[in-house]
C-alpha cells in the first residue's frame, strides 16, 4: 500500500508539470517546490529539473520492483516471473540532454523528454504568460474566460489587444520574438539574459546569432509544436498570410497570433488593421529604400544583396495584398464565437464570413 501510494503521487507530480494538465501551476524551470530557490540561469533551472525528474524515475521503477517481488512472494510465482520492469514501461518522463544519450532498454517510452521539449515547454509557457493565460505573479490557470483584469499581472504584463505579431526581420518592437525575450529577461533576471537565450537558442535547431535562432523558431516552428502539444485543438490562433498556399509558394509575409479565449467580434478587424496594414506600409517603405539602393549604390555584391531582398518583400507585398482582400471579408461580419463550442467548430467560424463563403486566413490545423 505505501510504495502504491508513493508511485500515484510521483506520477501526479510529474502530470501537473506539463501546462496539457488540469492542475499545471507553473512551468517546472520557474517552480521554487522543484527547484529549492529559482536560479538565475536558465541551464541551473534545467539541470536541477532534470535531476527532480530522473530521481522520480528511478524511485518509481525501484517501488514498482518492489511491488512485483511482494506479488511474487505472496503468490509464490518465484519460478515463473521476474521483479524487474523495463525503462520503457516507466510512465513519467525521464530527460535527456541529447537524442543520442536515449539507451536502447528505454527506447519507446512515450514520456521521454529530450533538453530541446524542455525549452519548447518554457517557450510555450512564455507564450502563455504573454498572453495574460498564466502570470508570473500567480500559480495555475489565471484566464480562459470571463472579465479579464490585467491587475493580476504585475512583474510581466501580457500583450492589450491580444495580437501578437510574428515576422522573419525585427518590424515591430513588441512582436512575439522581443515579448518573449523581455519574458526571460522578467524571469530569470536581466544579469544573464545573453547566456539564457544562447541556452534556449542552442537548444532550439537552426543557424544565427542566438536572437535570429529565436525569431527562425516562432516564424517557422512555434505553431506546428503548439498544435501537437493540444493535439490539433490549439488554444493560440495564428492568423497567416500563407494559409491555403503550398510551402513553395508561401513567404512568411504577415503571421500574428491570438489567444482563443480574449477573441472577440472586432479581434480580426483589429489585426488586420492595425498590424497587416502597418506591415504592407514597412514593406512599402523598404521597397522604395532598396530600388533607391540599387539605383545608387556601386558597390556590386551590395547591389545583388538589395535586389535579392527586394525581390523577397515584393513576393510578401504581394502576398499581404491577397490576404488584406480574404481578412476584409471576415472583418466586415464581425464573427462571434462561443467558447463551450470547442476549437474546432469556432476555428471554422471565425474563417466563414456572414454568408456561408470560407476564407482560409487561419493556419491549417
Amino acid at each position: 500500500k505505501k510504495f502504491g501510494k508513493k508511485n500515484i503521487l510521483i506520477s501526479k507530480t510529474d502530470w501537473d508539470s506539463f501546462e496539457t494538465s488540469w492542475d499545471f501551476e507553473v512551468h517546472p524551470l520557474l517552480d521554487e517546490t522543484k527547484q529549492g530557490q529559482v536560479p538565475n540561469t536558465i541551464e541551473s533551472a534545467y539541470e536541477n529539473w532534470k535531476e527532480y525528474a530522473n530521481t522520480n524515475f528511478a524511485k518509481l521503477k525501484e517501488n514498482e520492483e518492489r511491488l512485483n517481488e511482494l506479488f511474487i512472494e505472496i503468490y509464490g510465482l518465484e519460478d515463473e516471473l521476474t521483479p524487474e520492469v523495463s525503462d520503457k514501461d516507466i510512465t513519467i518522463a525521464k530527460i535527456f540532454d541529447d537524442k543520442e544519450d536515449i539507451y536502447e532498454d528505454i527506447k519507446g517510452n512515450q514520456y521521454i523528454l529530450t533538453k530541446e521539449d524542455v525549452i519548447k515547454s518554457f517557450i510555450s509557457y512564455g507564450v502563455g504568460c504573454i498572453f495574460g493565460r498564466y502570470s508570473l505573479d500567480e500559480k495555475g490557470l489565471v484566464y480562459a474566460g470571463g472579465e479579464f483584469d490585467i491587475s493580476r499581472y504585475n512583474k510581466f504584463k501580457p500583450v492589450e489587444d491580444n495580437i501578437v505579431v510574428i515576422t522573419d526581420k525585427e518590424y515591430f518592437e513588441d512582436d512575439l520574438a522581443n515579448r518573449f525575450i523581455e519574458f526571460v529577461r522578467i524571469s530569470f533576471g536581466k544579469e544573464n539574459l545573453e547566456e539564457n537565450l544562447k541556452f534556449i537558442a542552442d537548444s532550439l535547431k537552426g543557424k544565427g546569432t542566438p536572437r535570429e535562432k529565436i525569431r527562425n523558431y516562432f516564424v517557422n516552428h512555434f505553431y506546428k509544436d503548439h498544435v501537437k502539444m493540444y493535439k490539433k485543438t490549439p488554444i493560440y490562433w495564428l492568423y497567416d498570410s500563407s494559409a491555403g498556399k503550398t510551402k513553395r509558394n508561401s513567404h512568411d509575409a504577415f503571421k500574428a497570433l491570438i489567444y482563443m479565449h480574449r477573441y472577440d467580434e472586432d479581434t480580426t478587424g483589429r489585426v488586420r488593421i492595425d498590424y497587416l496594414h502597418k506591415l504592407q506600409r514597412i514593406y512599402e517603405n523598404r521597397v522604395d529604400f532598396l530600388r533607391d539602393d540599387i539605383v545608387n549604390n556601386s558597390d556590386a555584391s551590395k547591389v545583388a544583396k538589395s535586389e535579392k531582398e527586394l525581390e523577397k518583400i515584393m513576393k510578401q507585398l504581394k502576398e499581404c495584398k491577397e490576404y488584406d482582400e480574404k481578412m476584409g471579408h471576415i472583418a466586415l461580419s464581425r464573427i462571434a464565437i462561443d467558447l463551450d463550442d470547442g476549437v474546432k467548430v469556432n476555428y471554422e467560424k471565425v474563417q466563414t464570413d456572414n454568408n456561408g463563403e470560407k476564407y482560409q486566413i487561419l493556419a491549417k490545423i
